[in-house]
């Protein structure tokens, strides 16, 4: 079966600048960390946590982790159920694909399902810190990260896109510098990563 700790420690090998391929292997092993840990705190199947098809978590594993044996209940698992929203982000996502092949279409599904949680959006993909995201973002989806001009939080951003596209406005605010609700779209990303929060969690007594 496979073993939580070896996507763990695929995680914390973060790649240079310019290694765009180990820096994927990077990302990859952070958001498999997070589902795996999803996946034992509530018993949610993998391809829940990662929303993928069986299918394509499959593929991922053999792409990215050959080394690694395939998780016994994934040969089990559901295929996952997106709701309306989910669906819309990863129309969105999907239409600013760089065009990697199906690593980027792997991370439309998967962003589009961890932007479901109630974290910032890179602590629910398991990364290590904004900068990450964005890095990931400007790599796979340039066009979109390129339209975030202000540094808005990624999930408000999306919302503001997926709203624009439908023709409403997000806010009733004339203008960002005079909104009451402005630290929400725009306040710090801090907080500890996922991979922080496991390893406390491990070592407590």
């Amino acid at each position: 079966m496979f073993d939580q700790r070896y996507a763990a420690l695929r995680a914390a090998q973060t790649a240079k600048a310019d290694e765009g391929e180990t820096f994927d292997d990077h990302v990859f092993a952070c958001v498999l960390s997070a589902a795996l840990a999803d996946q034992a705190a509530a018993d949610l199947a993998l391809t829940e946590g990662l929303g993928l098809t069986r299918a394509e978590a499959v593929a991922l594993f053999a792409a990215r982790f050959p080394l690694g044996a395939t998780p016994l209940r994934l040969e089990r698992a559901p295929d996952p159920i997106r709701s309306m929203e989910e669906d819309l982000l990863r129309d969105l996502l999907t239409s600013h694909s760089a065009g990697r092949g199906e690593e980027s279409g792997w991370l439309a599904s998967i962003i589009a399902r961890r932007a479901m949680g109630e974290d910032h959006l890179w602590q629910d993909l398991g990364l290590f810190n904004r900068c990450e995201l964005n890095r990931l973002l400007a790599r796979h989806f340039p066009v979109l990260h390129a339209g975030n001009t202000k540094n808005m939080r990624w999930k408000k951003f999306f919302y503001r896109r997926l709203c624009e596209i439908e023709g409403f406005s997000l806010c009733t605010a004339p203008h960002c510098s005079v909104c009451v609700d402005f630290s929400s779209c725009f306040g710090d990303e801090d907080g500890l990563s996922r991979l922080a929060m496991v390893g406390r969690a491990a070592a407590a007594p």
